[in-house]
């Protein structure tokens, strides 16, 4: 099974650097949010994730992490980890992957599902009037 990388660093190496360092090689996009956080300060949602994050890595955290924040950025610490995400009705869990590093949350917990039509029945439409109901 080949070794997941991003830009030619594994996930360990990620996991070591900085917010800093990170935000080096990341795409712009994720770099300005990063760094605007860093002078700026997090905003509290990306806080309380973050420590609920850090509290589980280290297994002292034992409830489900949930969270409305669908902009936060999935940082390297993450791997591993089930996080729940709000779509707008209930708590999506998503299971934290290598692969998924630099995106949001909000990519994994689609907030809309695809339409299932049902037959044309009786008094669906004018147009239904006339076909044969079973």
């Amino acid at each position: 099974m080949p070794v997941f990388t991003y830009k030619g660093y594994t996930i360990e190496e990620l996991q070591k650097m900085s917010i800093e360092e990170l935000a080096k090689i990341v795409p712009a996009r994720i770099r300005r949010t990063l760094l605007r956080r860093l002078k700026y300060g997090w905003p509290k949602q990306w806080e309380e994730l973050i420590k609920k994050c850090l509290l589980a890595k280290q297994g002292k955290y034992k409830g489900k992490i949930k969270t409305h924040a669908r902009d936060m950025i999935i940082l390297p610490f993450m791997v591993g980890l089930t996080i729940y995400v709000h779509n707008g009705k209930e708590y999506v869990p998503v299971q934290i992957k290598p692969e998924m590093v630099f995106h949001r949350l909000g990519e994994f917990a689609y907030t809309t599902k695809r339409v299932q039509h049902g037959a044309p029945g009786v008094g669906a439409s004018k147009s239904t009037k006339h076909l044969s109901v079973k």
